[in-house]
């Protein structure tokens, strides 16, 4: 019980730092969002479905759950934070060098992470093209 009321809590801190990312462009929305649907399948079948079902969370966590599909304009939203946020730390921060270092590397990794992706569902089962 112990284990399920944990999984219910880090499902709203989850949702809770979605919305946050909502609002701010260098928090992901997405990551947070599929993470707190990974909590409430293990906590609450009512607020899984709520999120998966939820007018504007819902579909991309539906096209990643289904398709592992990243729609192209989300790319390229997270490509261009993650962007900003390097040219931020290059030009802005006082950051020690290993750190900017260590913060590109990672940055990188995801944006080929993200761009290995499809952007689309495919439309049948051998063929992928956007509707």
């Amino acid at each position: 019980m112990l284990i399920r009321h944990s999984y219910f809590l880090l499902g709203w801190l989850f949702f809770s730092l979605g919305i946050v990312g909502v609002a701010l462009p260098v928090m992901p929305t997405t990551p947070f969002m599929l993470l707190a649907l990974w909590a409430f399948s293990r906590s609450s079948q009512r607020f899984h479905d709520w999120l998966y079902n939820h007018t504007f969370f819902g579909p991309p966590l539906q096209q990643w759950q289904q398709h592992r599909v990243i729609p192209f304009g989300l790319k390229l939203v997270a490509i261009s934070f993650m962007l900003m946020s390097m040219i931020y730390l290059l030009f802005f921060s006082p950051l020690p060098n290993w750190v900017t270092i260590v913060t590109g590397v990672v940055m990188s990794a995801t944006a080929v992470f993200i761009f290995s992706k499809p952007s689309c569902p495919p439309v049948n089962n051998n063929d992928e093209a956007c509707k």
